[in-house]
């Protein structure tokens, strides 16, 4: 099938390499109109390429596709109004928006700075926000749209030594449960991917932080660790109209696994008539709620 998304218009964040390259080039092949977002900064946020989008979209262009390139950061409101206009003003619609942006400050908590802090926050989440502010806008009026944002298991799961990254990943993906009850009603979607795949945001993970996590089984799908251009077949269905009953979802996606994620839910309660005692808590919870509870950073054993 060559015609999932003709006719449509996307925006695709972070699409000037990577995860977002490879969903980009695929809506295109569907028959999408993409605008290619991508600044070309490092992992770290800092510098800029320009040729980073310029390329992908040749690339599409290259396969008969069309799209266009687009440097602005989503790290401002101003810059999230002006990327959907864009979009207005080059092809005359908007329909869906996938925020595969992002950028690393990794320190362990007691080392992290207010500005690795705000910056991380400001891409990732911030960032997610300004796009879905002003295209949930046309969304809402046409009934119809696709929003695609990106968690991870960062967040999710939580890796040591990345307090800012996750929170702001946990964060997207609470933003993506509310904001597929404010905009479920007028007919638009929006659900989230946890990918997995080898990216140059990966590769700047240390290989002490890579063994620890691992170690500690924290991020899932163990061995399971695809390529780029693998997310990409299951985001474009979720842009398709094929996708229309699927709303609020978190999936992780690797090679060739597509994982819907469990929605927060109680997995023990104790119960009593009236207010506990901190005397009872303590005789009760160890038996209880407190049975087999798994500590993910335990106090290494001394070898003396």
């Amino acid at each position: 099938m060559a015609n999932l998304l003709q006719g449509k218009t996307a925006i695709v964040t972070g699409s000037g390499r990577g995860i977002g390259q490879g969903v980009a080039r695929l809506m295109a092949a569907e028959g999408a109109n993409v605008i290619v977002v991508d600044p070309g900064v490092n992992v770290d946020g800092s510098g800029q390429d320009v040729a980073q989008a310029d390329q992908t979209v040749n690339l599409i262009k290259e396969a008969g596709g069309e799209a266009l390139a687009c440097y602005e950061s989503v790290a401002t409101m101003e810059a999230g109004e002006r990327i959907v206009q864009m979009a207005i003003d080059n092809f005359g619609k908007l329909d869906i928006v996938v925020t595969c942006h992002g950028i690393l400050r990794d320190r362990m908590l007691f080392n992290l700075g207010e500005q690795e802090w705000d910056d991380v926050i400001a891409v990732h989440l911030k960032g997610t926000f300004t796009l879905m502010k002003y295209a949930s806008i046309l969304f809402r009026q046409q009934r119809s749209g696709r929003f695609i944002t990106f968690s991870s298991t960062s967040g999710l799961y939580g890796n040591s030594g990345q307090a800012n990254y996750g929170a702001a990943k946990d964060g997207i993906a609470g933003l993506t449960r509310v904001a597929a009850r404010d905009l479920g009603r007028y007919g638009a979607t929006v659900n989230s991917i946890s990918p997995s795949a080898s990216t140059r945001m990966i590769g700047e993970v240390p290989d002490e932080a890579r063994q620890l996590r691992a170690s500690r089984g924290i991020a899932p799908g163990g061995s399971l660790r695809g390529v780029a251009e693998d997310v990409a077949p299951f985001v474009t269905w979720l842009a398709s109209d094929e996708s229309a009953h699927v709303n609020g979802r978190i999936f992780n996606v690797t090679e060739g696994l597509v994982a819907l994620l469990n929605e927060p839910e109680p997995v023990k309660t104790i119960h009593k008539n009236g207010r506990w005692t901190v005397e009872e808590i303590i005789n009760v919870f160890p038996a209880t709620i407190g049975v087999e509870l798994y500590n993910p950073a335990p106090v290494p054993v001394s070898s003396a």
